[in-house]
């Protein structure tokens, strides 16, 4: 079917725009396959604005007729269109925007909703406006991505010696959500690697994520294993941890599960490492949300951020309720314990929870955070998130699908990678020296996970961007942000590299909601804005002058 099968009305004349910090507007409204776009024809203005259906993530309609009546629609509401009657839509965007439509027509409102009700929740990727968009400063034939295992291996000789490069998923049949290339020690071989994998959930066998230059040590990542109720083992998967601590007295497992998970876990299939026959390994349970509960701790802290009660108790009863910041205190400490079993205490260690997608990569990115300080560039950080998220096998289709204003049932969905985002702004702003990327680029992160022209969050694991060519017929957005005219924006003017761990605080008096986030569609965010802009230029020309 062709998107112009969903458009019955493609624009209407005398459309009133209300949006957040901008005056109400009147103008031309569009609608293509894959956007809205207003045109204000006041006299005077130019001024345009152009949505991507992809980020809307709800719809409200209301119609009013010449009666003075009005309410939302229902079915019944199609077979009673009055001549002269007006609608509105109530759009709610995934970056948090609420903005509104006035069409005049009810048939026209009801043509325009249905068509952004359809058109923006195409399941097709490949009908994704990422494969339309052509930029003319962006060349399909540039390179794709920042990193992958093989350059990551090239760049630490010291694994050289006792790792290698494994290609025992070229063709994704080991793990479907892994790489093609892996780094695991030098001793286990392929034949092993098969054995495990079937061992470990979805294949997720342990392989190597992080190599810490100091002192040696490692951080690998993997899914539970299945040891289900009868205790079930697997040589081959001891055989391996074994050999990734070699002659040292242990390592650690970092469980992103309580105890009490971990048992239910393993009467349905799953399990954890048992000390009997892993001995050298501790066991640490850190109980880390995720999926669903995550999904509604979103829902609740961005209604407490619309209340517009003006009511302090109410205000901070739901910002407690919502659980967020706790969320976020959870996922800090429990990446500060692994980065000091790793630097203090100079042990290697496994990661993993269930199925070794969510929140095992949300610990080991900000524990490289922590202690590498070469993750700490804009384009050492962007790096990280291509290897730790993309190669890694985040299910970003999957769990961006919707934001916080979605009325659809909740499947699959979790603003994991936007934890992740809000852990690190906690960072940013707690080491304001340190990190070499600037708050702007987080806030745009944000917004191109859930709706982008870009190609790089669709799918679910690198193997369905290869089936779907994503790779050979969109742009990559890391290496567009990295282009000189974007470059300094994103950066960081007053970034002073330095070779120490950044020991984030987790105390609640030290944790902030992320209000550049959160609150930036409010008159109050956009004035700290305006003032934060001002002295980044200052910034930015004291170091110009400075450096002649």
């Amino acid at each position: 079917m062709e998107f112009s099968d969903h458009i019955k009305t493609a624009n209407v004349e005398d459309v009133v725009l209300r949006q957040p910090l901008h005056p109400p507007s009147r103008g031309t409204l569009c609608i293509t396959g894959h956007h809205l776009l207003f045109s204000d024809r006041e006299e005077g203005s130019s001024r345009q604005v152009l949505l991507l259906l992809r980020n809307i993530d709800a719809i409200e309609k209301s119609v009013e007729n010449l009666l003075g009546y009005s309410g939302f629609l229902s079915k019944a509401a199609h077979s009673d269109r009055m001549p002269g009657s007006s609608g509105t839509i109530t759009i709610k965007c995934k970056d948090l925007r609420v903005l509104q439509l006035d069409i005049p027509g009810m048939e026209q409102c009801l043509n325009i909703a249905h068509s952004i009700e359809t058109l923006s929740c195409l399941d097709n990727v490949s009908e994704m406006y990422p494969f339309f968009y052509r930029p003319t400063d962006l060349s399909l034939q540039e390179q794709w991505g920042l990193s992958d295992p093989e350059k990551h291996y090239s760049q630490i000789k010291e694994l050289h010696k006792r790792w290698r490069l494994s290609s025992v998923n070229k063709n994704y049949s080991v793990c479907p959500s892994y790489p093609p290339a892996v780094i695991v020690p030098n001793c286990i071989s392929d034949e092993t690697l098969k054995i495990v994998a079937k061992f470990r959930q979805g294949g997720r066998f342990p392989v190597l994520c992080y190599y810490h230059r100091k002192n040696g040590m490692v951080i690998m990542r993997s899914s539970q294993p299945l040891m289900g109720a009868n205790r079930k083992r697997c040589k081959e998967d001891e055989l391996l941890l074994q050999a990734v601590i070699e002659d040292s007295d242990k390592g650690f497992i970092i469980d992103t599960r309580s105890s009490q998970q971990v048992q239910q876990a393993r009467m349905t299939g799953g399990g954890f490492e048992s000390k009997s026959c892993y001995k050298f390994w501790k066991r640490l349970h850190r109980q880390m949300e995720r999926g669903k509960a995550l999904q509604e701790s979103l829902i609740k802290l961005v209604e407490a951020c619309g209340d517009e009660s003006h009511n302090v108790d109410r205000w901070l009863s739901k910002l407690e309720n919502s659980k967020w910041l706790s969320h976020v205190q959870t996922a800090l400490s429990t990446a500060g314990l692994l980065a000091e079993c790793v630097e203090r205490d100079g042990h290697s260690a496994l990661v993993h929870g269930y199925e070794g997608t969510d929140c095992t990569l949300l610990v080991c990115t900000l524990a490289q955070l922590i202690m590498d300080p070469s993750c700490r560039t804009l384009e050492g950080f962007l790096a990280l998130l291509d290897r730790e998220w993309l190669q890694a096998g985040h299910p970003f289709q999957q769990r961006c699908a919707h934001s916080a204003f979605s009325h659809a049932r909740l499947q699959q969905e979790s603003p994991i990678f936007l934890l992740l985002l809000d852990c690190v702004w906690q960072l940013w702003r707690q080491f304001p020296l340190a990190l070499g990327f600037s708050e702007a680029l987080l806030l745009r992160l944000a917004n191109e996970v859930y709706a982008s022209d870009y190609g790089t969050f669709l799918c679910n694991n690198d193997q369905e961007r290869c089936a779907l060519g994503v790779k050979d017929r969109t742009h990559c957005l890391f290496r567009a942000l990295l282009r000189p005219a974007k470059r300094d924006y994103y950066s960081n003017p007053l970034y002073e590299p330095t070779e120490l761990a950044i020991w984030p605080s987790v105390h609640p008096q030290s944790l902030q909601l992320w209000r550049g986030y959160f609150l930036r569609w409010t008159q109050q965010a956009r004035h700290l804005e305006m003032v934060q802009e001002e002295i980044r230029s200052m910034v930015i020309e004291w170091v110009r002058v400075t450096q002649r």
